[in-house]
């Protein structure tokens, strides 16, 4: 691995974005390159001139709230009457079905951020004589629903460009169609702080299109009015959000009501106007939360007695586990042991899974190996879901960790994320301004980490309310980094010399900015062996 610098380290972000063709908003692709959106918005505008019966059916993860808030916020502006129903996980289920379209009395059904593989549900509308138009951009299937119109950028004769947007985008775009062929004069731009927290809690690339938005979807949620965001702010006491703050703090609070209750609380909470009102459902999501790190916690630790450090990815299970907090569990095992991990949980003869991938890894594309025993499937590349019977569940995980076990070594490391070796004293507020210019990192813009050699441990102390944080002071060549390594799971020594692998960060520690070292891991030499191979 080879030393860099400031200037390299800049040059390398910059090279990341070399490709992209819409950087600004101005530049983004029309509404013209998503297949079926004007047959949608002609029959949306249908439905309002005749005011016909309208039912909204989301999903029960931030992408899915956010993409209905969406919809509902452009009805209430034009006055139109609706119907909003987002699936409860564990009384619904994922997606439209059958005992939904029962109870809704209504002539038009628009499914946002799911309906892709709603084969069943798409015969029943038809029947119905209800009209079906499905925005989603999950994989579709061989088969497609017959539905009046399906806006999915993955269709195969979609001519949108190649870059994953998320569910909220699609339906935005729908609204961007609407306002055409309505002609109405509408700010489309209003909806960029609802975007930016979608985009990033559903993982979507930072490259490209999805970094504009995200990166003037913040400036929006700063400056917004949105009593969601006034209430967040009251009761965290903060001043402003930052880019950080959407994936550690408002997109967890959003996924909790859906996670541990009903989604239809996040709802209500993002799209009221009274503040008041905002206050009382976030009161009630910061509960689902908090329950929600308890259950995560239980889970996490009851998984840890089913693993071997040996098999080449992680399969574990229990009886009737909450399946709320599974993908967060599957996602905190992946890190952990640096392996895909697959964690289910059994209710009667019947598992329902989440998996997690790492590094290069495409977890879709492994668990398609597995077709044959699941009752189904589906998901991205990062992160999917699955279902299967009790008796098919050994055969799965016999054959899984087969599968995984053929997959080369480097591919379980991204390696995209380690830019080179630093010297300590290159870390200082030039090196935090140079990095702050490349946010917002995630997928396909990871966050850049860095390898410190020979650095020597001066302080330490251990810090949180469990004691699993550790605080280091380190020195080299009379540099002085201060460095955090959460959840620890090794305590170096006074005086001992360590090579580290972490990022660079802000601490803001009461109004004084300090650059920071975040430890991800203190390196063995057989480890730098392999990240340098």
């Amino acid at each position: 691995m080879k030393k860099i610098d400031k200037s390299e380290v800049k040059k390398i972000l910059a090279s990341r974005f070399e490709k992209d063709l819409h950087t600004k908003l101005c530049d983004l692709p029309l509404p013209c390159c998503l297949k079926d959106i004007y047959k949608a918005a002609e029959r949306i505008k249908v439905a309002i001139e005749k005011n016909e019966k309208i039912a909204i059916v989301g999903d029960y993860d931030v992408d899915g709230i956010v993409s209905c808030v969406i919809m509902a916020e452009f009805f209430d502006d034009i006055g139109f009457d609706y119907i909003v129903r987002i699936p409860n996980r564990f009384k619904d289920g994922y997606g439209l079905n059958s005992e939904i379209i029962n109870e809704l009395n209504v002539n038009l059904i628009i499914t946002v951020d799911n309906g892709i593989a709603a084969l069943e549900a798409a015969k029943l509308c038809k029947e119905r004589k209800i009209d079906l138009i499905i925005t989603d951009h999950h994989m579709p299937q061989d088969i497609l629903p017959d539905a009046f119109a399906i806006i999915n950028p993955k269709q195969k004769d979609c001519e949108f460009p190649d870059i994953e947007i998320c569910g909220a985008q699609v339906a935005w775009y729908l609204i961007a169609a609407l306002k055409e062929v309505c002609k109405l004069k509408y700010d489309m731009s209003r909806f960029l702080e609802l975007l930016a927290i979608a985009i990033i809690a559903d993982m979507m690339e930072l490259r490209d299109l999805n970094r504009a938005l995200v990166r003037r979807g913040i400036d929006y949620i700063n400056k917004s009015k949105r009593a969601a965001f006034k209430a967040i702010k009251n009761y965290y006491q903060k001043d402003k959000f930052s880019l950080d703050s959407i994936g550690f703090l408002i997109a967890p609070l959003i996924n909790s009501a859906g996670r541990m209750d009903d989604a239809s609380i996040s709802y209500e909470f993002l799209h009221t106007k009274d503040l008041d009102k905002a206050l009382e459902y976030l009161e009630q999501i910061v509960n689902f939360n908090e329950n929600r790190k308890d259950e995560e916690k239980q889970l996490f630790e009851e998984s840890l007695s089913q693993i071997n450090d040996q098999d080449s990815c992680i399969v574990v299970s229990g009886i009737n586990w909450h399946e709320g907090v599974l993908g967060i569990v599957a996602s905190r095992l992946s890190k952990h042991f640096n392996k895909p991990a697959f964690v289910f949980s059994q209710n009667d003869d019947y598992l329902k899974g989440s998996a997690r991938s790492v590094g290069k890894i495409d977890i879709l594309s492994l668990i398609s190996k597995a077709n044959s025993l699941l009752s189904n499937y589906g998901g991205h590349k990062g992160a999917a879901g699955m279902s299967l019977s009790a008796e098919n569940f050994e055969k799965f995980k016999i054959l899984i960790q087969e599968e995984c076990a053929k997959i080369p070594d480097n591919e379980f490391l991204d390696t995209d994320e380690i830019l080179g070796i630093l010297d300590p004293n290159e870390i200082d507020f030039e090196m935090l301004e140079i990095l702050e210019a490349f946010e917002p990192f995630g997928h396909k813009n990871p966050r850049p980490f860095f390898i410190l050699e020979n650095v020597k441990v001066k302080n330490k102390k251990i810090l949180g309310k469990n004691e699993k944080h550790l605080k280091l002071v380190l020195s080299k060549k009379n540099k002085i980094v201060e460095a955090l390594f959460f959840n620890f799971d090794k305590e170096p020594n006074i005086n001992e010399n360590i090579n580290i692998l972490g990022s660079i960060s802000k601490n803001e520690f009461r109004g004084l900015l300090t650059p920071q070292f975040i430890i991800k891991e203190i390196l063995t030499e057989e480890k730098i062996h392999r990240i340098d191979q």
